[in-house]
């Protein structure tokens, strides 16, 4: 899931950059991960006795700065504040491939060792 809204998120920030010089066009951006999964309604959930409860831990959520200076183009986007999007974009994806690579590197060995 993390995937796709990445994806979304870095063709609409491709989107700004591309129109960044057509006047009328305002910048878009997608809703934070947080709020899309919370629109989910996918809880986490104690299945067993054995699983922790663990209340009030979370991560804490940082609200974006909204005071950017630098100029913008005639159009409204400002093609710095495009480009730390895109270089955040990326920087979660490499997070979520070597997350994913990690867990494929402890299966691979499980199973090579025979437990």
């Amino acid at each position: 899931m993390h995937g796709r809204y990445l994806s979304v998120r870095q063709s609409t920030i491709a989107g700004n950059v591309a129109n960044a010089n057509t006047q009328g066009y305002k910048a878009r951006d997608v809703a934070p991960f947080a709020q899309v999964l919370a629109g989910t309604g996918a809880d986490m959930a104690a299945t067993a006795q054995a699983h922790l409860h663990a209340p009030g831990l979370g991560v804490p959520v940082r609200p974006d700065k909204s005071g950017w200076d630098v100029l913008e183009t005639a159009s409204g986007v400002s093609l710095e504040q495009e480009m730390l999007k895109a270089s955040e974009v990326s920087r979660q994806h490499n997070l979520d491939v070597g997350v994913v690579r990690s867990f494929h590197r402890m299966l691979m060995s499980a199973v090579r060792s025979g437990s």
